[in-house]
Protein backbone atom coordinates (compact mmCIF):
# COMPACT_ATOMS: atom_id res chain seq x y z
CA UNK A 1 0.00 0.00 0.00
CA UNK A 2 1.73 3.32 -1.23
CA UNK A 3 1.57 6.60 0.80
CA UNK A 4 -1.74 8.41 -0.98
CA UNK A 5 -3.62 4.98 -1.12
CA UNK A 6 -3.27 5.36 2.68
CA UNK A 7 -3.72 9.02 2.83
CA UNK A 8 -6.81 8.98 0.09
CA UNK A 9 -8.30 5.91 2.28
CA UNK A 10 -10.71 7.14 4.41
CA UNK A 11 -12.64 9.16 1.77
CA UNK A 12 -12.78 6.10 -0.54
CA UNK A 13 -14.07 4.03 2.55
CA UNK A 14 -16.90 6.95 3.01
CA UNK A 15 -17.98 6.95 -0.71
CA UNK A 16 -18.13 3.25 -0.97
CA UNK A 17 -20.49 3.03 2.30
CA UNK A 18 -22.74 5.55 0.33
CA UNK A 19 -22.45 3.92 -2.83
CA UNK A 20 -20.96 6.61 -4.90
CA UNK A 21 -17.36 5.84 -6.88
CA UNK A 22 -15.09 7.37 -5.34
CA UNK A 23 -13.20 8.33 -8.78
CA UNK A 24 -16.37 9.49 -10.28
CA UNK A 25 -16.64 13.35 -10.57
CA UNK A 26 -12.62 13.64 -10.36
CA UNK A 27 -12.36 12.85 -7.03
CA UNK A 28 -14.37 15.96 -5.43
CA UNK A 29 -16.60 13.90 -3.52
CA UNK A 30 -13.74 12.07 -2.11
CA UNK A 31 -11.80 14.78 -1.58
CA UNK A 32 -14.85 16.46 0.15
CA UNK A 33 -15.02 13.24 2.67
CA UNK A 34 -10.97 13.67 3.16
CA UNK A 35 -10.92 17.16 4.32
CA UNK A 36 -13.47 16.63 6.63
CA UNK A 37 -12.17 14.06 8.47
CA UNK A 38 -9.03 15.39 8.50
CA UNK A 39 -10.09 18.47 9.70
CA UNK A 40 -12.17 17.07 12.59
CA UNK A 41 -8.66 14.49 13.51
CA UNK A 42 -6.40 17.83 13.08
CA UNK A 43 -8.52 20.21 15.26
CA UNK A 44 -8.99 17.23 17.98
CA UNK A 45 -4.90 16.49 18.10
CA UNK A 46 -4.86 20.71 17.86
CA UNK A 47 -6.87 20.98 21.30
CA UNK A 48 -5.29 17.90 23.01
CA UNK A 49 -2.05 19.28 22.70
CA UNK A 50 -2.71 22.92 23.49
CA UNK A 51 -5.34 22.42 25.93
Amino acid sequence: MTLSEILLWPGNKACLLMGVDPDTDAGLIRWMFNTLIYLFVLLALTWVILG
